[in-house]
Formats: C-alpha cells, structure tokens, sequence
C-alpha cells in the first residue's frame, strides 16, 4: 500500500509540474501584447487563434486520463487482492469485540512456533453475552417476576455472532487493553461490535475496517488477516468510527514480541486463569501498562495523572529493569 501511495504521489506531481508548466508557458509567452497606438487593431488580431474545437486537441484530453486511471485502477486492484488476501489456519486468529467505549480481545486460535497448538478454536464460545448477569426481580400483583434484561431479553438470542474465548484481554474505564502478538507471523482479526458501528484502526497496519453489530445481516466480511508485523514494539490502536461520547478515548495497544515470549505468555495464562493481563505481562518482563496512548488519557478517570512519558514504545521488555520472568517461564 505504501508503495502504492508513493507512486500515485510521483505520477500527480508529475502531471501538476505539466500542467503548471503548460499554464506558465500559456501565460508567458501568449498574453496580450500592450497597444498604444491610436488605431484600432484589426480584427483578426484582436482575439488568438481558437482551438475550442480541435478534435484531435479533445480526443488527447479524454484519452490521456483515461490511461491514467485505467493504470492506477490496476495497481490499486493488484494492491487490494494482497492486501486482503486471505490463507488457511493463520498461527493465530484474534476475536476482537468493540463495545462503548473500549474492546475485548480473545485468543481464538494459537499456533506455537515449533507446531503445538497452544489454543483450539474449538474452546471458544458463541452467544450468550448477558448469560453472566446477576437477575433481577420486581413484584407484580403480588407476584416474583424476573426482568427480561436488556431489549426485553431479546439481545441474549440476536446476538449470537459474539465470541467469548478463554484467554481474553478486556480493557475498562481504568486500564488500556494491550492485544500480545508474536512477529513474523501471519495473524487474522475477526470483527464484532456488541452494539453501534466502531472501526478497528492500527495506523501502523495502513489499514482499518469497520466493525460492524450483526455483521451477517450487514453482508460485511468481518474476518482479515496481516501477513507479519515486522518489528517488536507497541503500535497505538483508535476507533476510527464515531460511536458516541468516549469515542476519542477508546484506545488500545497492539504489543509486538518475539514468537518465544509471544508462546510463554500464552501458556502462562493457560496455567494461570485467574490471572489478569498484566500479571501475565509481568510474568513475561514485558511493561504491564500500555505505554504507546500518551498523552491521550484513555483511562477516564478523573484522579489520573497521566504521565507525558508511559514507556519505551520501541523496547518494552523490563529484563533490563531487573525483572526475572515467572518460574517455569522460559523467554528463549
């Protein structure tokens, strides 16, 4: 895509150093020459010579642009078929879930660097997002009734399409949700919203979709993949979507790792369930806060005080800060 954009870029500046040479030349060398004679000049030199109808002149203008953008429209083809290129049994599959104001990110799938399947796609669970909710009764008449929950009770069945994993990060008012991914490896993202549209956005990806509620009956693809993230490092990630009052703060933050730590914080969250994510973070020396959303204060919290400097965005393994990974934790 970046080389795309690099190219579209030369190819307008390419026609706008024409086009302007072409005006500057008009403008230089056939503007009116100054009279200052008494008589008037003849009619024929009055106005230049018109080409309003040249038809060849025409043919060049329509033709010209129409291989333009019959070239660019083949390179953005040939981009966008890569780009959204889509392979079997990526190393991991996400499910992330965007709600307002914040997202839930589960591990769906984990294929381990030397083979082993770390997470099965079959543990995860569909529907049922209220099933955890405490009821609540009123009196009617004399009689106990149970509240349908939210649209009536309704939303338990409609909304069917959530996914709900057993390795989950899920961000709050007061904590950014840090998404772990290991580099060099091909990652596939499937979308949700669990109620208005969001837009899942990591600048560094040179791509976003939106992220539809009822994705089936908005005939959206909600499923995507990226072939590898280049680097280890912490990547801002936005909502790029309006979806209402705490839109500008619901942040997140894609970690990078190596696959080796990437696999030991998996298994280390497999035998810690309880566990919360920046505990596990902790247990692999990795930054347990997000480090990448200063000075945006995504935690809304009014008591906060947000330093101007969270971390190192390029580095944020602690082994330096004299951290020692967790017993049994094995980082190479």
């Amino acid at each position: 895509m970046l080389t795309l954009w690099q190219w579209a870029v030369i190819a307008a500046l390419a026609m706008g150093v024409l086009v302007w040479g072409l005006i500057f030349w008009t403008i230089t060398f056939h503007r009116r020459k100054g009279n200052n004679d008494t008589t008037p000049r003849p009619a024929d030199e009055e106005f230049p010579r018109q080409t309003g109808y040249n038809v060849p002149l025409e043919l060049a203008y329509t033709a010209v642009p129409f291989v333009l953008i019959a070239v660019l429209f083949y390179f953005t083809v040939v981009t966008q078929t890569k780009v959204e290129k889509m392979e079997d049994n990526p190393a991991v599959v996400v499910d992330v879930t965007a709600f307002q104001w914040n997202w839930k990110f589960g591990y769906n799938s984990v294929r381990a660097a030397d083979g082993q399947q770390l997470v099965d796609s079959s543990e995860a669970k569909k529907g049922e997002p209220f099933a955890l909710n405490i009821p609540e009764y009123y009196e009617h008449e004399g009689e106990r009734k149970q509240l349908p929950g939210p649209a009536g009770g309704r939303d338990q069945k409609i909304r069917d399409y959530l996914t709900f994993n057993d390795i989950e990060v899920l961000g709050t008012s007061s904590e950014i949700p840090i998404l772990l991914l290991p580099t060099g490896t091909r990652v596939e993202f499937n979308l949700a919203s669990a109620d208005v549209v969001h837009s899942f956005w990591v600048p560094e990806f040179l791509f976003k979709r939106d992220t539809f509620p009822f994705p089936e009956q908005n005939h959206q693809n909600p499923k995507f993949q990226i072939s590898e993230i280049e680097r280890e490092g912490a990547f801002v990630g936005r909502c790029a979507e309006m979806c209402g009052t705490y839109h500008s703060m619901m942040n997140f933050e894609v970690r990078a790792v190596s696959p080796a730590v990437f696999d030991a914080y998996i298994q280390w969250r497999k035998d810690n369930p309880t566990a919360g994510n920046a505990e596990a973070l902790t247990a692999v020396c990795q930054e347990p806060q997000s480090v990448v959303t200063a000075p945006f204060n995504s935690r809304r919290v009014s008591t906060t005080d947000l330093p101007d400097n969270l971390g190192d965005a390029n580095n944020t393994s602690t082994i330096g800060k004299g951290c020692k990974p967790a017993e049994g934790v094995n980082l190479s």
